[in-house]
């Protein structure tokens, strides 16, 4: 029975040196090379571009070991360089294909062989591909911009290059994760015969979404060059600016003021507002103040010796609904003129009734 157990304790260790020294011999044999067989495929979405690698041939027998990818590459609207690693070996990024394109790969490996540490390679495969757009120099349409107003209707806007060619012709087209192919604008924007912007819905447009745009053109000299562009449409809403303001004043000479939401479809939780709020004394003298709130409503006490106060206000999305927006324009001006109380002490003030340039409507 004693040597029964002994003899097996022997074998058991000489199969572990065995397997130490296989996998000593397979360690020294591995050595992190970069991804193999690096190539950028266009299927035509304006910019949107797939990446595709294979792992390096030394590691097909790593199979202890755990590989990752780290893909690099060259942001052209950012004008930085842009990290992810990955499991996959395939990745899709946005790109301006009027300038060059540049992504490197690395390896990156765990396991037996790397004491439990994630090693990456010392070098890395990259791919260069150069723009092969064409155009007449000069035609590339300049300040393409977008607004979403209230969150009802898109309407982008451009303005033609330095140089426009006679009888040239613009045209938009767009693409997002939500459509099969590219789609040209469905209405342009025409004056005196030529484009210069195009109208979406709503509904054409999801938000949160990148939306890439081309607008490209033809000439008799020749084709425009073409731009390309991206952009989220919640980050470019305009709220309508707001109709109704109301002023009261109590006995204790506080000013209070509220006022309606804005028409359209913004959400009152992503609004905030600036209120602007212009006191006239009776020296002649002016005061002018802005505060911001998320309230829809603000009390204020008049300084002493103020003959009028008046108050118009507009808004914007907030920070917690959209990365950037547009101001609405500001409201018409609600004013109160101090004068004496009425019986009840109280007296009010609604949009319109007392402008600030003192004309009744």
């Amino acid at each position: 029975m004693i040597v029964g157990k002994l003899l097996f304790t022997v074998r058991a260790t000489l199969m572990l040196l065995l397997l130490d020294q296989s996998r000593g011999l397979e360690c020294q044999q591995i050595t992190v090379d970069p991804p193999e067989d690096v190539m950028i495929f266009d299927p035509g979405q304006l910019g949107f571009l797939q990446i595709h690698w294979k792992p390096p041939l030394s590691l097909l027998h790593a199979t202890e070991s755990h590989k990752r990818f780290q893909l690099e590459y060259f942001n052209t609207f950012q004008d930085s360089w842009t990290a992810i690693r990955t499991t996959k070996t395939t990745y899709s990024a946005l790109f301006d294909l009027t300038k060059e394109v540049r992504v490197r790969v690395y390896t990156l490996l765990k396991g037996p062989c790397t004491n439990g540490l994630e090693v990456m390679s010392s070098r890395y495969t990259e791919v260069v591909k150069t723009p092969v757009s064409s155009g007449v120099e000069g035609t590339m349409v300049q300040n393409f911009t977008c607004i979403f107003h209230k969150m009802e209707y898109i309407e982008c806007n451009w303005e033609k290059g330095p140089v426009q060619p006679v009888n040239s012709q613009q045209s938009l087209y767009y693409w997002h994760m939500e459509l099969g192919q590219v789609e040209e604008c469905p209405e342009y924007i025409v004056s005196n015969g030529v484009r210069h912007g195009c109208n979406f819905t709503w509904k054409s447009l999801p938000d949160f979404t990148d939306i890439n745009f081309c607008v490209n053109g033809s000439s008799p000299e020749g084709p425009l060059l073409p731009a390309y562009l991206y952009l989220q449409i919640q980050n470019y809403v305009k709220p309508a600016s707001t109709k109704k303001l109301y002023l009261q004043t109590d006995a204790d000479k506080q000013l209070k003021l509220h006022w309606e939401d804005p028409d359209g479809r913004v959400p009152r939780h992503c609004l905030q507002w600036e209120v602007e709020h212009s006191q006239e004394r009776t020296n002649g003298s002016h005061l002018v103040e802005k505060s911001l709130t998320r309230e829809m409503m603000l009390t204020k006490f008049p300084m002493y010796g103020t003959k009028r106060n008046c108050f118009r206000v507009r808004c914007q999305m907030h920070k917690y609904c959209a990365t950037d927006s547009f101001w609405s324009d500001w409201s018409q001006w609600t004013c109160h003129i101090n004068k004496k109380k009425n019986g009840d002490g109280k007296k009010w003030n609604a949009v319109k009734v007392m402008p600030k340039d003192g004309k009744k409507s």
